[in-house]
């Protein structure tokens, strides 16, 4: 299959969260499946960071969208360790910024343009697509920017577009006021028309009502999006189109990802050799200042510190248990201030058992997965997620709540069937997160003897499942195939 991927962020390029990493990963999967798969986003600031080469693939185009008309060129390198294209869109009146999203007045534009740009890229080197992959809002009009201001073009008589919401919280909505510049001044009665009544559009709606298929993060997310509670106003839109929607978990890199060739690692370990995994407690602990006792367990949580994630149930409930037990905790990770502050004046606090590490470090990241005894994701809500995936791998079990992927992921402990590889609450508030705590802590027991040699056959559990993309792909496949019925014949 020709698979033509559009994503405003690509891994290692720019990369903000597990947007980043599926749209490095997926290409990389399809290609090894033998697909010709064609990646394309924005030419950022950080893309040029690290020295990399580009060639020059287009000099110039011009979008003429409205009142606007935009110059851009296009510049290709290949995904790190694959010979898959990415196409960078350089515009620098848009994409010049500091960080990829921004509050700016012209974010609507800098991402229609990336959808236009995406499609003249196509044409302009003959690319015949059978599909066109859009990712979350950034994207979300090029489904219908195939139906209308590009459907004169044979080139893309037979393409058809899946949408993949990663996150249904960002929907891209602005003033209709936008909409010529956008180029869909033409098209404005193919929008939906309630919202323009009401003076805007949003760009993810428009997506889910025009893309041929639409697929999330995980079986459980697809599910939870058709409710109220979680559709944040589009779940009636998703259960009408509930026939061409479909929950796929996203993979990780095993290759990247392993604590039995990890480059991050002091000593690498496996399910059969364990032995590795407390020395890289050892070393997480040095690094973190904190005292080591082997019988003492440590939690580890790698996240970006907001709302979403479920820390506000961690100000009342941690407090008592730094208090009432022997246990640490490290966290990595910025966000929101009164999150941060909450970890910050937890280790003033407790000392010699909490610290906080505000921003991110990629080797520290490995690390704290690999030496921590339990990793914890109190989530909201969790379209997949991939932290806990990375725990499972490492030998550390997770405690989550059970939504999105963490509930297709992780399984609660049952010592006595000798089930489960984690540990998982159902409700979110205090009593649930305590009880996710309590049963982590209760497996742990005294670290020793009999409670060691279970803590060891439940690490190993985690260990033995698979996530990696190779599990994943063939879904895709089916989902393109579906859509895309001469190639389903081909």
């Amino acid at each position: 299959m020709k698979v033509l991927f559009v994503a405003s962020e690509v891994s290692p390029f720019a990369k903000t969260g597990g947007l980043g990493d599926v749209s490095a990963a997926l290409p990389r999967a399809l290609r090894g499946r033998g697909h010709d798969v064609r990646v394309v986003m924005p030419m950022f600031p950080r893309v040029l960071e690290k020295g990399r080469t580009f060639e020059l693939v287009i000099a110039k185009a011009t979008l003429k969208l409205g009142p606007n008309e935009v110059h851009f060129s296009v510049h290709s390198c290949p995904l790190p360790g694959t010979d898959v294209p990415v196409y960078f869109v350089k515009c620098g009146a848009l994409f010049d910024r500091a960080n990829v999203y921004t509050q700016d007045p012209d974010e609507h534009l800098r991402f229609a343009v990336l959808s236009h740009a995406a499609l003249v890229i196509a044409q302009r080197l003959g690319f015949a697509p059978d599909i066109v992959h859009a990712n979350d809002w950034q994207t979300a009009l090029l489904p219908l920017l195939l139906k209308t201001v590009y459907s004169w073009d044979r080139l893309f008589e037979k393409t058809r577009s899946i949408l993949t919401i990663h996150n249904i919280g960002h929907q891209g909505t602005f003033d209709a006021s936008v909409i010529p510049q956008i180029g869909l001044g033409a098209d404005a009665h193919r929008l939906h028309q309630e919202q323009l009544q009401e003076g805007r559009i949003n760009f993810l709606l428009t997506g889910i009502l025009y893309a041929n298929a639409i697929t999330t993060v995980s079986p459980t997310y697809a599910r939870e999006i058709q409710r109220p509670e979680h559709g944040v106003g589009l779940d009636r839109f998703l259960r009408e189109r509930s026939d061409v929607l479909f929950g796929i978990l996203n993979g990780i890199e095993e290759g990247e990802w392993s604590p039995a060739t990890d480059v991050h690692l002091p000593v690498r370990y496996s399910a059969d050799s364990l032995e590795g995994k407390e020395a890289c407690k050892r070393e997480l602990l040095r690094a973190a200042r904190l005292p080591y006792a082997e019988h003492v367990p440590l939690i580890g949580i790698v996240s970006r510190l907001v709302w979403q994630k479920g820390f506000d149930l961690c100000s009342a409930v941690l407090p008592r248990l730094f208090a009432n037990k022997a246990v640490q905790l490290l966290v990595l990770g910025t966000g929101e201030p009164k999150y941060e502050a909450l970890f910050s004046d937890l280790g003033r606090a407790f000392p010699k058992q909490v610290v906080h590490r505000a921003g991110f470090s990629e080797p520290l990241a490995h690390l704290v997965e690999a030496g921590s005894d339990f990793f914890l994701m109190p989530s909201r809500y969790e379209p997949c997620g991939l932290n806990q995936m990375y725990s499972l791998a490492y030998g550390t079990p997770p405690i989550v709540h059970k939504t999105g992927g963490l509930a297709d992921t992780v399984s609660h402990y049952d010592p006595r069937r000798n089930r489960g590889n984690g540990f998982v609450f159902e409700h979110f508030d205090e009593g649930g997160l305590t009880f996710g705590l309590a049963s982590a802590l209760s497996a742990w027991g005294t670290g020793r003897g009999a409670d060691r040699a279970a803590m060891q056959e439940l690490r190993r559990r985690g260990m033995a499942q698979r996530f990696g993309w190779d599990e994943r792909v063939a879904d895709y496949e089916t989902v393109y195939r579906k859509v895309a019925p001469h190639v389903a014949r081909a």
